[in-house]
């Protein structure tokens, strides 16, 4: 798979997202975008503030196993960072927290749409993506778009999309930074195709985002 654009510290990733969610609305009349945690995500979404709210429909690529006011969950940061002051944005949580895992991660899958919109992902100094973490089972999954998996970091119980989401995504855009990020973005974009030892290489024709530091 050929690797999409790389944009190495662009002036603003914030404009360029903004920009690129209203073209969508104008063409399709609204847009679905799945969220990515992280730190990386965590400094970008308070600078998302000039959206067409009322036509965004927000996503989770992965929720950890916690609930939703727990200072881990993805949830909680995408709403005090994000969408919180908009309460006219339709927002569908994982609901990681129930008890029935894999229910909810068959639940999430039919309220996910066919194809996302827009796909935002980060990247682990490892090269996991959403919950897809190297060697993981769930990166041989071919039908469902949801899965409860192990990871292995706490907490190590999640949901997390499956290749088929990534797959399918109209648009992907990774975000990159840190020094200790550079060895597996190489793989990621450079590498001999392996995605169960680099999971982010399955968003590879994806606009990577990402900083000096990164690109080591």
């Amino acid at each position: 798979m050929t690797p999409g654009p790389i944009l190495v510290d662009p002036p603003s990733p914030a404009r360029l997202l903004e920009d690129r969610f209203r073209e969508i609305v104008r063409t399709r009349g609204r847009c679905t975008v799945a969220l990515s945690g992280g730190s990386t995500p965590r400094a970008l979404y308070p600078e998302l503030r000039d959206l067409p709210w009322g036509q965004l429909e927000f996503f989770f690529g992965d929720e950890r196993a916690v609930s939703p006011e727990d200072p881990e969950s993805n949830y909680r940061m995408a709403k005090e960072t994000l969408f919180g002051a908009h309460p006219e944005t339709r927002v569908h949580r994982m609901e990681a927290d129930r008890a029935d895992l894999d229910g909810a991660a068959r639940d999430y899958g039919r309220l996910l749409p066919e194809a996302l919109d827009v796909l935002l992902l980060g990247m682990g100094p490892d090269g996991h993506t959403a919950s897809l973490f190297p060697g993981s089972p769930a990166l041989d999954e071919r039908e469902r778009k949801v899965v409860a998996v192990v990871g292995p970091k706490p907490p190590p119980r999640r949901l997390t999309i499956t290749p088929p989401v990534i797959q399918a995504a109209r648009e992907i855009f990774i975000l990159v930074r840190g020094p200790d990020k550079a060895p597996a973005l190489r793989r990621a974009r450079e590498g001999p195709w392996n995605p169960k030892e680099t999971p982010a290489q399955l968003a590879r024709r994806g606009t990577w985002i990402v900083d000096r530091a990164a690109l080591g």
